[in-house]
């Protein structure tokens, strides 16, 4: 058995047959880790659909996390969009609520799309981010 002048060091300071295990296999790897798989791409709201003087606030502005031109924009065409916020008062369990929406179509030609939500977003919103979700699919 060859071992590296390291692996034979740490094997002297060994104190229990765990420490053993990481002293023979190296150190703990990441991988060996299950990572949790996120079912979404993280957005940003710019605001409101909007003209010079008027605004149409049941329309959202979305810039979607890696999409820089239209073209890739049809990929998430018909995506379920979320706005998560935090409140006050506990509701089943949980301050947390949401607000669904939907991709309707590009805006633009820099990767920007438009979103319509049940209800539509709050002034606060503006800036902040939404969850793109990979669903549904249309492949």
């Amino acid at each position: 058995e060859c071992f590296s002048q390291h692996k034979k060091s740490s094997l002297l300071r060994v104190r229990n047959r765990s420490q053993l295990s990481t002293a023979i296999m190296g150190e703990k790897s990441e991988n060996n880790k299950k990572q949790p798989v996120r079912l979404y791409v993280k957005g940003s709201i710019l605001g409101f659909k909007r003209g010079l003087r008027n605004q149409y606030s049941h329309t959202s502005l979305i810039k979607v996390e890696g999409v820089q031109e239209k073209a890739a924009t049809d990929f998430y065409l018909g995506k379920r969009i979320v706005y998560i916020y935090k409140a006050q008062k506990e509701i089943k369990g949980s301050k947390f609520r949401t607000i669904w929406g939907r991709v309707t179509r590009a805006h633009g030609s820099s990767g920007t799309v438009r979103a319509k939500f049940q209800r539509n977003l709050p002034p606060k919103a503006m800036g902040g981010r939404v969850r793109v979700m990979l669903f549904p699919s249309r492949v």
